[in-house]
């Protein structure tokens, strides 16, 4: 992809997953990478095997752990040019009575509350130099609901709404903002999500499985590449005139699952 090369990118949570192809995508076209991850086995697998990226210890739902993300950013990179805010968790798998307050806090701080603690920092930079990019990773869950995973979709409407008021805000300054909205994505985190509903609709994780599948009218899941490819696309000279867009890369969701098949 022509014009990142050079391009100083932040990806948070991105030492595995979605955000690892996303941090990968911005590498192979010619991007200065840091990556950060709240958990230190992960990081220090990650930095060994992508040893030019730049790697950070932090928990991003946390204020004091961010304004430390962002102070090394500027030791290191000397500034951002694309924030993509991919951290977040799964949440619960339960009826909504049956939620624990605390599993509902958790999962709007990461989902959503640390979108908001890096944009904040990231905003500043990026108003200075009059131009950057902000991709948010939101979910189709984020446009169309999510039975008995509420606090997740709640958190990813949410960040459509950041998204779509960061756009109309950092505009006069360059500053595109973008949310992706990624469908069933392939991989041991989805595994880990039918597993778990499965288990709460006393169904089989092949049942589930199908439902998935036969949501898409493509009857397949997407690839973490896939979802790479869009934030590299948005932050490009291609997508220079994309800006407050909630992107569903999903292969066209048709609908909520269904809980009484």
């Amino acid at each position: 992809m022509e014009g990142i090369q050079g391009l100083r990118v932040l990806v948070t949570a991105g030492c595995s997953g979605i955000g690892l192809a996303i941090a990968d995508g911005f590498a192979v076209a010619g991007a200065r990478v840091q990556v950060c991850d709240v958990n230190q086995e992960t990081l220090s697998a990650c930095r060994e095997m992508r040893p030019d990226f730049l790697c950070s210890l932090a928990d991003v739902a946390e204020p004091e752990d961010v304004d430390r993300l962002f102070e090394e950013t500027v030791t290191q990179m000397g500034g951002l040019d694309v924030l993509v805010n991919n951290a977040g968790i799964a949440g619960p798998t339960a009826p909504i009575e049956e939620i624990e307050v605390e599993d509902w806090r958790r999962t709007i701080a990461v989902d959503l509350d640390s979108h908001y603690l890096c944009a904040r920092k990231a905003a500043p930079m990026m108003k200075h130099q009059r131009g950057g990019s902000i991709v948010n990773i939101s979910s189709t869950a984020g446009q169309v609901g999510y039975p008995l995973r509420t606090p997740y979709a709640c958190a990813k409407w949410a960040v459509i709404g950041l998204t779509k008021s960061l756009a109309m805000e950092l505009g006069p300054f360059n500053v595109r903002v973008n949310a992706i909205c990624p469908g069933s994505v392939d991989g041991p985190r989805m595994d880990r999500v039918i597993e778990a509903e499965a288990n709460t609709r006393g169904v089989t994780e092949e049942q589930v499985r199908r439902e998935y599948e036969r949501q898409a009218s493509l009857r397949s899941f997407v690839k973490a590449e896939d979802i790479a490819n869009a934030a590299v696309f948005l932050c490009s000279p291609a997508g220079a005139k994309v800006s407050g867009q909630a992107l569903a890369v999903d292969g066209h969701i048709e609908g909520a699952s269904k809980l009484d098949d």
